[in-house]
């Protein structure tokens, strides 16, 4: 069984023992970064104050074979950074996590990181409607052309990137700043015990950490560094999206924005990263174009059409689709271009159960 050895054991015990500790330099990001680069003694010295000798004695006897059974309990695996199992990009970060605590199958998560491209979607936990329904899209499409979709689950954007993986093929990675076995927030524990069962969870936390506010911007180098490129879908000003973008663009990660309105809160994180060179994202395209320099057929000027659907639909559901790509977005217009209406209502209520069509609020249909 691939597990942590007993030096990375006592280095992430170390971290979880001192998160509340860690908590006290929360708004300062280079110095939790700084923080997490010492050696254990150092850390000790530098975070423990009045505890610290409480808690060198506790670490210098600490049974790394009793805690990694303690994880264990947790229905959680350990792999640390001398094990073949753990990422390469997490080993060369400058303040690498001693150990990837596990929650789902190991075997899942090698194969979302070794055997797929990933792509981090992140953004505002206050999203627009407009913004979560392109979250869900992009997660979805991804999911179906092989990426591994990697992000937070906060509330918001990150949950529903992960909502679209999963309906699809399950290609994502939930990094949270807690233990990886607690559903935060817990308003998503269902998302977590999906995302467990088909997915994997995962944090650089042991089992049982309570989530501290510096855990947040810590998790943010986790998903960036796994990531081949970030793409951020909404995000206010100061949002802790744009961290996660800053540390991409450090680690040499592509960055990519949508653009939105200029005058919504909603938007202003992402037109700022636009201003600044990021990479503008429509869809789902453009990610995959700007991630792997893939050039779409026909150059910039072309028309887009819809990248193909990974479903078995029947005739019916085709020409509703086919008639809302050709501008009928309204169902008495769709029911005109194919012939009846009594011919369109099914297949456009099966095909906004499916995810391929969304019906907007003045009742006109719009393809995912």
């Amino acid at each position: 069984m691939s597990e942590a050895c007993d030096r990375c054991t006592r280095r992430s015990w170390l971290v979880g023992r001192l998160s509340g500790h860690l908590d006290q330099i929360r708004g300062n990001r280079p110095a939790i970064r700084g923080v997490l680069a010492l050696s254990d003694e150092k850390l000790i010295a530098a975070l423990s104050g009045r505890e610290k000798g409480i808690i060198t004695a506790e670490w210098s006897r600490l049974d790394a074979s009793a805690t990694r059974r303690v994880w264990r309990s947790a229905s959680t695996l350990a792999i640390c950074r001398h094990n073949a199992c753990f990422p390469l990009a997490l080993a060369q970060l400058p303040d690498p996590p001693a150990v990837i605590h596990v929650f789902g199958q190991l075997e899942r998560f090698e194969q979302l990181i070794s055997d797929s491209p990933t792509i981090a979607l992140v953004g505002a936990r206050r999203a627009s409607a407009d913004g979560l329904a392109l979250a869900r899209e992009l997660g979805r499409t991804l999911s179906v052309c092989g990426v591994s979709v990697i992000s937070g689950m906060a509330l918001g954007i990150d949950s529903a990137a992960h909502e679209g993986a999963l309906a699809a093929d399950a290609r994502t990675i939930a990094v949270l700043a807690c233990g990886p076995e607690r559903a935060y927030p817990a308003r998503r524990r269902q998302l977590h015990a999906e995302l467990a069962q088909r997915a994997v969870v995962v944090s650089e936390l042991p089992p049982g950490t309570a989530p501290y506010r510096w855990a947040f911007p810590a998790r943010n180098r986790i998903i960036a560094a796994l990531a081949q490129m970030v793409v951020v879908v909404e995000a206010a000003d100061r949002s802790g999206s744009l961290i996660t973008a800053e540390i991409a663009a450090d680690l040499g990660r592509v960055v990519g924005a949508v653009p939105g309105d200029p005058g919504s809160w909603h938007s202003a994180g992402t037109n700022a990263l636009l201003r600044d060179g990021a990479h503008l994202i429509r869809d789902a395209r453009d990610i995959l174009d700007d991630a792997f320099g893939v050039e779409s057929a026909g150059g910039a000027g072309a028309p887009r059409e819809p990248l193909p659907l990974a479903l078995s639909l029947s005739d019916d559901q085709r020409a509703v689709i086919a008639a809302v790509d050709a501008g009928f977005t309204t169902a008495a217009s769709v029911a005109e271009y194919c012939g009846s209406a009594a011919e369109v209502v099914g297949p456009l209520t099966e095909l906004e159960l499916l995810g391929v069509l969304e019906r907007r609020r003045d009742g006109s249909y719009l393809r995912l």
